[in-house]
């Protein structure tokens, strides 16, 4: 199959007719950091290009006071450059300031990240963590799902993903993010783990969601480790007891994979990074 069109998107309308007419024979180019290198290798062979960089809408980060809203189009660099990602979003500055070099960063965009569906894609676990919402739009109708539930219902060969949502944190909840990488910024993540915690007065865990990167089939929620810390203070002692929890739930799950061993001992790192960068940065970013 070669490829004989490009369409320069206009508006969102106008992709979803076009998804509906072509269905798997297209496929949608934003950033272009992943597909023009599937592209090149032969990975895949559509017939038709629906380039969707110049659509303003998908663009925009909007603040309504409760919700945030990111358009699919939004950049990495979009993201790190805009203040409402620090205080208490800076697990998702951190995650996306730590994707790839400058220049992917520049051009890969968050929507892209989803849809690529990448067990290692940095942005994601944060984005779980908060809860986030994703709309997929088709000549079929509207979906909307939960980023964590995603993976088991992905994006569909006629759809487009459009925007993703989630709750505005209060002054009493923070988002952590925290990576191991074999190179850093440049290495696609070996692990990563996502904290958003809200505290009590008291500075116990009032409300916990936990998101992973890399240790399973797709990044995921940690709900036992969860359950372990609902009414703890995050300190030494409950640091341990929620690693010891999340390698019991890696014995399970990476059974019999060469790479639990490994997993095991790195994981412990990344997690108690995460919480403990929650009490650090309670009430203001430290780091």
């Amino acid at each position: 199959m070669t490829l004989n069109q490009v369409y320069n998107g206009n508006n969102i309308d106008e992709v979803v007719e076009i998804l509906g007419k072509y269905g798997r024979d297209a496929k949608i180019i934003a950033g272009g950091t992943d597909i023009v290198i599937a592209l090149k290798n032969e990975k895949i062979s559509p017939k038709v290009l629906i380039d969707i960089t110049k659509i303003a809408d998908l663009k925009d980060i909007e603040d309504d006071g409760e919700y945030i809203k990111i358009g699919a189009g939004v950049t990495f660099t979009q993201i790190i450059r805009n203040p409402l990602f620090q205080g208490n979003l800076y697990g998702l500055y951190k995650a996306c300031r730590m994707v790839g070099s400058p220049q992917i960063r520049n051009k890969g965009t968050i929507g892209g990240n989803i849809a690529n569906g990448s067990a290692a894609a940095d942005s994601i676990p944060p984005l779980i963590a908060l809860g986030s919402k994703v709309k997929l739009l088709s000549i079929d109708g509207t979906r909307e799902i939960a980023i964590e539930d995603y993976y088991n219902d992905p994006i569909k060969e006629n759809e487009i993903l459009t925007t993703i949502t989630f709750k505005k944190p209060k002054e009493n909840q923070i988002l952590t993010f925290a990576k191991l990488g074999l190179r850093k910024a440049l290495a696609i993540s070996r692990l990563t783990s996502a904290t958003f915690i809200e505290f009590d007065d008291e500075d116990f865990v009032k409300s916990i969601r936990v998101a992973s990167g890399a240790l399973g089939k797709y990044p995921m929620r940690e709900y036992e480790v969860e359950k372990y810390l609902i009414g703890k203070k995050i300190e030494a002692k409950t640091i341990e007891g929620a690693i010891g929890t999340i390698q019991s739930s890696m014995d399970e799950r990476l059974k019999g994979r060469a790479t639990l061993p490994y997993k095991r001992v790195a994981i412990s790192g990344i997690l108690k990074e995460a919480m403990e960068l929650a009490v650090k940065n309670k009430g203001g970013v430290k780091e």
